[in-house]
């Protein structure tokens, strides 16, 4: 009689262990060991980020903000822990529509990006740009788009930049969990992978899309493993700690600057407000949203572990107040500046190449 061979599972392959190793790196190691200095710097930032987008509601609620504004409240440990561990001279960051948080993340001037929420000319877009289409070429940060998923295959082309250029810089390209269904999304993932491109692809998964959850809108809702057919590494990472986002992002990072490829990673996060200030967010309960608040915020989690190292509840104040005072001069300034000259419509349309 023929012997029945045992149901054994198969070794797994190099491409198979390739693509769990960077999700066992980050497992192993998940959290960065923050100096105490480098933990306050991380605090100050998102709470720069809350106390900004929290002013910014305000004055979309007083009619100064125009158009559509994405706030960010809630979602503040993604950017501080990813931009922290870019090289500001070679990388790159390209967003969607939810854009002012990345932008104080990477340290650029509150007042020029509230400037440019009120569509004034000191704004860093000239005022053109307003709340979704922010620029700086100066910093590497190329959008803020308002269309969505268009900025992920736009990340594909400055990731071809940086190998074509040689200088070792790669490209964060950041997206939602409702972005993550559009068919160019794919599209990028195939050629980052076909031309192993230096390119981090960061799915903010906020859970709700426009307003639909994401086990109502998507068959697979582990986006980190949507990378897999494409043999993209894909990284699981909470996204309400600061200091988890941040080890991750240093293996993310050495695995694209070693010429590997690209990442996917999937940051699990929360918005607070609605999608954007016209929405009510009635798809969800006030109680889930205060059970997220009590519960995961990413500030208050880096609060209580920079007292359980012993930094006093004063000098914590002292940064919350000193924070307050930089958001303030951001609305006055913005406030007070002029609008746009009508000359400049003609500016920034085409540049010419020879």
């Amino acid at each position: 009689m023929a012997k029945t061979p045992s149901a054994r599972k198969p070794a797994a392959s190099g491409e198979e262990f390739a693509l769990r190793s960077l999700q066992d790196a980050h497992t192993a190691k998940p959290r960065y060991p923050a100096s105490d200095d480098e933990l306050l710097r991380f605090y100050e930032q998102m709470v720069l980020i809350r106390r900004f987008e929290e002013k910014a509601g305000q004055l979309y609620g007083l009619g100064l903000i125009g158009g559509f504004c994405h706030l960010y409240i809630g979602q503040e440990a993604v950017a501080v822990g990813l931009q922290s561990a870019l090289d500001g001279d070679k990388d790159s960051v390209i967003t969607g529509y939810r854009d002012h948080g990345h932008m104080l993340a990477y340290g650029i001037d509150p007042k020029v990006i509230m400037a440019e929420l009120t569509g004034r000319g000191a704004g860093i877009s000239h005022g053109k740009g307003g709340s979704m289409h922010m620029f700086s070429v100066d910093h590497k940060f190329y959008g803020g788009h308002g269309i969505v998923g268009a900025q992920v295959p736009l990340g594909a082309g400055l990731a071809f930049a940086h190998k074509y250029r040689e200088h070792g810089g790669g490209c964060i390209a950041y997206f939602g969990d409702g972005a993550s269904n559009q068919g160019q999304v794919y599209e990028a993932f195939n050629v980052a992978a076909l031309w192993n491109l230096p390119i981090i692809f960061v799915v903010e998964n906020n859970g709700y899309a426009m307003g639909t959850a994401v086990k109502r809108g998507s068959a697979e809702t582990h986006f980190y493993r949507r990378g897999t057919a494409f043999r993209i590494p894909g990284m699981d990472v909470n996204g309400m700690d600061v200091l988890e986002v941040r080890a991750a992002a240093e293996v993310a990072l050495a695995h694209v600057r070693a010429g590997k490829g690209p990442v996917l990673m999937e940051l699990k996060t929360y918005r607070y407000r609605g999608h954007s200030m016209s929405d009510p967010a009635k798809y969800r309960s006030r109680e889930e949203v205060q059970e997220m608040r009590d519960k995961h915020d990413p500030i208050d989690a880096a609060k209580a572990e920079l007292i359980k190292r012993g930094i006093s509840e004063e000098a914590i104040k002292d940064i919350d107040k000193r924070i307050r005072g930089i958001v303030a001069e951001a609305a006055d300034f913005a406030e007070n500046s002029p609008e746009p000259e009508m000359t400049e419509l003609y500016t920034d349309i085409l540049v010419e190449s020879y």
